[in-house]
């Protein structure tokens, strides 16, 4: 069992059950999945990039990534409908798991001035939502190997409705919020 995966089930369960005043453990809001992201512009252009990406992200996620595809055309762009234009992973289960204990104990320490993680990237329904600038803070990284710096988005998706027991359940996780 993933030790993240351990610590909420012995830990967190109860102070959550505690504090909200929960009459059962299934009323403890739980990590669904962690969706990341990687929009790459370039990609309509140099197809090799979009392949070297994959690969950082695969490498990040324990997961093979699919690529994402544009909607619709957008003329200012240069983008078509249908052209690759970046690429994701999902994660769930204990995959999940051990990419979040690696993430906050690996990867967000090695953040340039990191201070905290903003509290206000929830989106109102216990979703949390963080911006990373590159993909070089992640160990499984090799700086030598990479083609071009780029950033990702990392969504946490919880099964609560509301952001304060999503807050705290992250937070009691040992995801650092600033203040």
């Amino acid at each position: 069992m993933a030790r993240l995966k351990e610590l909420y089930k012995k830990e967190i369960i109860p102070k959550m059950r505690e504090l909200f005043r929960y009459t059962n453990d299934l009323q403890v809001p739980k990590i669904k999945k962690v969706v990341i992201n990687m929009g790459i512009k370039e990609a309509t252009t140099d197809p090799d990039l979009l392949d070297a990406m994959m690969n950082e992200l695969s490498l990040i996620a324990g997961q093979r990534p699919i690529k994402t595809h544009a909607k619709r055309s957008i003329a200012g762009f240069k983008v078509r409908a249908g052209m690759p234009v970046g690429c994701m992973v999902t994660l769930r289960g204990n995959r999940m798991y051990e990419f979040l204990d690696r993430f906050f104990n690996l990867a967000l320490p090695r953040v340039r001035d990191f201070r905290g993680l903003s509290p206000e990237g929830f989106d109102g329904y216990g979703n949390y939502t963080i911006g990373m600038a590159e993909q070089i803070i992640f160990p499984e990284i090799n700086y030598d190997k990479i083609k071009k710096i780029k950033g990702m988005n990392i969504t946490i998706v919880t099964d609560t409705d509301k952001n304060e027991e999503a807050r705290e359940m992250l937070r009691m996780l040992g995801l650092p919020f600033r203040g």
